[in-house]
Formats: structure tokens, sequence, C-alpha cells
């Protein structure tokens, strides 16, 4: 009989960690079971922080695994999600112990992503095999043009959903029927958080940057006038971490509705709420603006237009996006993310020699802009 071939992925998120074993079939993952297991909010607020909770999310991605690991099988790879690291290319990049303690305790930002490293590693420890990360959203491609922002003093940097993107794109492609590197998208992931980037021929060439002047979401205030923000900053009123969380967390969508759930926001229309269609519709509209903007870093020359994330499961915002931006290029849904899947492809496309790992630490390469 032989040894079933198995890829575990590992995804955390801020109260969730989404648990995957792949099967593989000499190119492709075949999912053999996926879990969300979720976290108590009290169980996740009694850590002081992050990097605190690894011990306890690993016992829990432990019994998964046990629980739902084939017989006769081999783990062959485990795969977690990249978290907040300094600029690096795209990619798959080996889990070694260094990668491991940048994520946990010297990330660029804070973020529940930050374990994911650390959990496949310790996974690839006990059953003796690589642990990748892949396409975090630290991935910066980046050309000198986007990178200037109007002072030096404020460089514009790449912070996107570069795993999904990317994973989308692939999707497209074959699809199309027309090789990866020679796609050229308009990427829109609107989730909690959204990045609407610019794919040309095997890279992300531009995005929208959720940390700099991305649209409103249902939970971050996007690119708001800076002026007010300045003044709020210096005014006395605010603390650092109160603005914070006014920007990200309880900002956009939630700062004007009091909810971050679209479902509640539609239910409101429905039954006749005005205001609650003017922000819906406004962060709409701020939408399609940024995907004209992404669609003109490439000359309007587009494969296509992918709506991914889980907004794209509305029939109502995905209208209104057509309504607005159809005329200009194709659409193309893929509802949700397929992040544990992408995570498994990626370490796949390795073990086959089909693609190259970096090994941390990733030095970006970038040209001066003086």
């Amino acid at each position: 009989m032989s040894v079933q071939k198995i890829i575990f992925s590992v995804n955390p998120g801020a109260t969730t960690t989404k648990c995957s074993l792949y099967e593989v079939h000499e190119k492709v993952v075949k999912e053999v079971v996926s879990e969300t297991i979720e976290h108590p909010t009290d169980k996740i607020k009694s850590f002081d922080s992050i990097a605190a909770q690894v011990d306890y999310r690993d016992e829990l991605v432990k019994k998964f695994v046990k629980k739902n690991l084939p017989k006769n099988s081999e783990v062959i790879a485990c795969a977690g999600r990249g978290g907040m690291l300094t600029p690096v290319p795209s990619g798959v990049i080996l889990v070694n112990e260094e990668l491991v303690e940048f994520s946990l305790f010297t990330p660029v930002y804070q973020h529940a992503s930050n374990l994911g490293a650390a959990l496949a590693y310790r996974m690839s420890k006990l059953y003796d095999c690589p642990a990748y990360i892949s396409d975090p959203v630290a991935v910066d491609e980046l050309p000198e043009i986007a990178r200037i922002s109007g002072s030096p003093l404020f460089p514009r940097f790449s912070f996107v959903h570069a795993l999904n993107v990317r994973a989308t794109v692939r999707h497209l492609s074959k699809r199309l029927k027309k090789p990866f590197n020679k796609m050229r998208c308009v990427v829109a992931h609107l989730g909690a958080g959204f990045s609407i980037a610019a794919f040309d021929r095997g890279r992300i060439v531009d995005n929208d940057n959720r940390m700099e002047s991305a649209p409103f979401t249902p939970e971050r205030a996007g690119g708001v006038p800076p002026l007010p923000l300045i003044n709020a900053c210096f005014s006395g009123e605010y603390t650092k971490a109160e603005l914070m969380k006014e920007l990200y967390g309880e900002g956009g969508m939630y700062a004007y509705l009091g909810t971050k759930d679209v479902r509640e926001v539609l239910a409101r229309i429905k039954d006749g709420d005005k205001k609650a269609k003017l922000i819906l519709d406004a962060m709409i509209y701020q939408i399609c603006k940024d995907i004209a903007a992404m669609g003109s870093v490439i000359n309007f020359d587009i494969d296509g237009l992918i709506l991914t994330g889980g907004l794209a499961q509305s029939e109502y915002i995905c209208k209104q996006i057509k309504k607005r931006v159809g005329r200009a290029m194709k659409i193309f849904l893929y509802p949700g993310s397929s992040e544990n899947e992408a995570l498994a492809e990626n370490a796949l496309r390795v073990l086959n020699n089909e693609e190259k790992y970096l090994t941390w630490p990733v030095k970006l390469k970038t040209k001066s802009i003086l």
C-alpha cells in the first residue's frame, strides 16, 4: 500500500486558527480536512502579547493533526501564513529559528499572522519535514516610481494581501489558459481589510496599502484627510493608542454604523435605513475609485478584475462594482479566501522543484530613489 503524502497548513487569525490537511496528487493538492478552531475572546485577552499565545495555539493544532491525519500517511511539509515581516519579494521562505524569533518578538506590526511561522515550524519538527511561509503581507515589488509619495520623508511602501492576490491570479491564469507570468490584472481583496492591487506579469507592482490611502473597510478608516488627522494628533484629546484604534479596528463602517458585519448593514438597507445605504455605497464608491487607479497603473491592458475576499460574497456589492467599472474591465469572482490551500500549493511547487525557496533573513533588492 502506497503512503499518502500530506501537506499541513495553518492560518492564525485574531480569534481563530484555521488548520488544513491536503493530500498531494503529483502537481495538485486535494483537501482532506479543514477546521477553523475558535478561540474565546476572554482566552485571547488573557495573554499579554500575541507571542504569548503560541503554546496555547500549538496544543490545539497538534490535537487537530493527531485527530485527522490519515493512517498510512506522511507529512511532507508544513506551511504557515507569513506574518508582518520587513519587506520581502514574493515567493516561498523556508522557516528557520531566526524567522520564528523575528516573527514572534520583533515583527514590524503586531498581528496574529505572526504566529504562522512558529506553528508551522513546531509541527515540522514533530514530523521531520520542512516548514515554509509564502507571500506574506510584507511582499514589496513596487517599482521606483510607485514609491514616491510627494514627500521624501514618507516614501510609499507595499502592504498587501499578497497570498490571496497571487493565488486568485493563478486560478484565473488556468481558467484563461494564459501563463501566470504573463497575466495583467487588478485584484480587489475585500475582507475586514482591503487590498486593491495591480498585478503585472508575475509581480504586484502597486497597491493601495491599507496602512496608507485605501478605501475605508468594515473596521478600518482608510485614507482619511491628513490635516484633520494631524490636528487630532496634537490636540491633546487623544492618546496614540486611541487614534490607532480609530484608524484600525474601530474605524470605517463600524465608526459610522456601530457594526462590522456587512450582512447586518444589508438587512438595515432592506428595512429602509438610508444612512446604512449611504455608508455602504460610499465604501463601494471608494473601492471603485481605487480599482480604476490600479487599472491605470497597467494602462488598462487588463485580463480581468478579480473580486475576492468575504465581501465578494455579497451580490449587492458585486453588482454595484460592476455597474461602476464593468465597462472598463471584465470581472471574475473568487469569493472568500483560499489562503490555506494557497499555502499548500506554494509549498508543493518548492517540493516539485518548480520554484526555489528563499532563506531568512531575506533582503529586498530595491534601488534608492535618490
